[in-house]
């Protein structure tokens, strides 16, 4: 007798322990993006480095349990992004994936995460597709897309006078689908588009693809790419001679782009973006935080990647668990309001709606610090910037 309750006692108390274990399982961030290529710059191991800065500021913990993250180097290779997915959700226990640079490997990933039934924070891909025609349950579309880089940019350039426009195009989907909504912004406020040439990702030499613009007789090069592809083409148009009779138009650039060029040939470009590091004190104070670290100032990226993995365990917290259902319903319950995101809600069809900025590069003379690069321009409201949502596609939202 005394040996059964012996064994009911151990029983028990090893059940209990292997349900402490279970309960103290970490909470595990998977972060795949570009670490060696074209867009590392901009996102890579500074966003890594700005993911671990919101793990540590949230506590470190959260419901009790470790937070995690696991990194992973795609090389712009949608079948390895979607292969590391699938592992980090089968094997690796992963909760959360934050899909860094570039819509293709984006995309890959989302079906992956759709599959499992796993949220996904697209912070660096672009293609509105990802929260159109393809969108799912668990994908978060966070921090820009195509659709708000047309309306802010190619809209403003367009009515300043910038009619007729010629594009030179990453040959991917996201520089197709920038394009696209960039064209359309055009034609609709009064403006025609003559062609387009499509160039490689990753391309060094665009000279052949800026004389066919140039012979173009456009008045606007529009440059549907991003990373070092925007670095590259913008030095070359300059060193050819191209923005003598071109204005350009930089649909996607970021801080690190910029720096790269150098204000000298970059004064006076219009951009888009959600966020600039020195647009108010409490950014420019965590843009110090991060730059310490990396020893340059962050991107929106960056900071995208910050803020996404902090909403995420805000969610996780008011949810009370990491069930993936669960925490996407708190999601769509939330108001985003933090360094990168003022007001920020969840539309129905996974993007994150909040303000966008129209921002022009400074000349040196205007340039008072290192990385002082953007007058902020204008607000573009989150509605106007990203439009209405039934036009996206997406077969969730009815």
């Amino acid at each position: 007798m005394k040996l059964s309750r012996t064994l009911v006692a151990a029983s028990i108390a090893l059940g209990f322990g292997m349900a402490s274990a279970h309960a103290a399982a970490p909470v595990k961030i998977g972060f795949i993006t570009d670490m060696s290529g074209v867009y590392s710059a901009l996102d890579g191991p500074g966003g890594e480095a700005a993911i671990k800065m919101a793990i540590k500021d949230f506590g470190g913990t959260v419901l009790g349990r470790k937070i995690e993250l696991m990194t992973f180097d795609h090389q712009n290779k949608p079948d390895l992004a979607a292969g590391k997915a699938k592992e980090y959700f089968t094997q690796d226990g992963v909760d959360m994936l934050v899909a860094g640079t570039n819509s293709a490997t984006a995309i890959a990933m989302e079906r992956v995460a759709g599959q499992y039934r796993k949220p996904m924070f697209d912070v660096g891909g672009g293609s509105s597709a990802i929260v159109g025609k393809m969108c799912n349950p668990y994908t978060v579309m966070y921090a820009y897309n195509t659709t708000a880089l047309a309306r802010g940019t190619a809209a403003a350039i367009v009515k300043k006078g910038g009619k007729k426009w010629y594009f030179l195009t990453a040959d991917y989907v996201f520089g197709k689908s920038l394009e696209s909504d960039a064209a359309k912004v055009v034609k609709a406020n009064g403006g025609e588009v003559v062609g387009q040439v499509y160039a490689p990702l990753a391309s060094s030499d665009f000279s052949s693809y800026l004389l066919q613009a140039q012979a173009s007789k456009a008045q606007v090069l529009g440059l549907a790419n991003a990373g070092g592809d925007s670095v590259n083409s913008i030095k070359q148009a300059t060193q050819f001679g191209v923005t003598k009779t071109m204005k350009l138009a930089g649909l996607l650039l970021f801080l690190t782009d910029i720096h790269s060029i150098g204000l000298q040939s970059a004064q006076g470009l219009y951009l888009t973006t959600p966020w600039y590091w020195n647009q108010d004190p409490a950014s420019r104070a965590w843009s110090k935080r991060f730059y310490a670290q990396m020893h340059a100032m962050p991107t929106f990226a960056q900071m995208g990647d910050y803020s996404a993995v902090t909403t995420y365990l805000k969610a996780v917290k008011a949810a009370g668990t990491t069930d993936s259902a669960k925490v996407m319903a708190e999601l769509h319950k939330m108001k985003v309001n933090d360094d990168f995101m003022h007001g920020g809600y969840l539309a129905p069809n996974g993007l994150m709606i909040h303000d966008m900025y129209l921002a022009q590069v400074k000349s040196p003379a205007q340039s008072k610090e290192a990385w002082d690069y953007y007058n902020i321009v204008q607000k573009i409201p989150g509605a106007d910037a990203f439009g209405p949502i039934a036009d996206y596609g997406c077969p969730m939202v009815k």
